[in-house]
């Protein structure tokens, strides 16, 4: 699947897998496995960003993934998110889509908003909204419907 099918009809909350398609070099060769690890790896597909125009320069449309966050005794230092532009030449698999019922909690509303947690029900939602502050932010269930539709269209996991 292409990083262009990810943005058109995968779901905020997804897990998304992305290859180059190449072998996992030995432990051994750490330098090597570093790089292969930039190219082959795993996030929660957390922000879908349209393309743009600036002058004369056209930006494409990219997918922001987060692939975890760094710290120790429950205090997150580091968060660690990667960008895919539309035309990366990457291969992408849908690992797993947001279950029904959980609740996504965007950081504000609109085209450009930004998944900052994903909750099992409303009142979770509520509770984590309550401990990390987001003003603007925005509640929103994953459906039935929206589960069934990607059926539907052959976009199931």
């Amino acid at each position: 699947m292409s990083a262009q099918l990810i943005f058109d009809h995968v779901p905020l909350g997804a897990i998304i897998r992305y290859s180059d398609g190449s072998p996992r070099p030995p432990e051994r060769n750490r330098r090597k496995l570093r790089a292969w690890d930039s190219r082959n790896n795993t996030g929660r597909l957390v922000r879908k960003q349209t393309g743009t125009r600036v002058g004369e320069t056209t930006i494409p449309a990219a997918i922001t993934l987060h692939e975890g966050d760094f710290g120790s005794k429950a205090v997150i230092v580091l968060k660690v998110f990667k960008t895919f532009s539309v035309d990366s030449d990457l291969a992408f698999t849908v690992v797993e889509r947001p279950a029904i019922g959980s609740v996504l909690v965007l950081d504000r509303p609109g085209d450009e908003a930004e998944l900052v947690h994903v909750a099992t029900s409303r009142q979770a939602a509520d509770e984590w909204l309550s401990r990390h502050g987001y003003p603007n932010a925005v509640l929103r269930e994953v459906t039935a419907d929206e589960a069934a539709a990607d059926q539907v269209e052959g976009r199931a996991a």
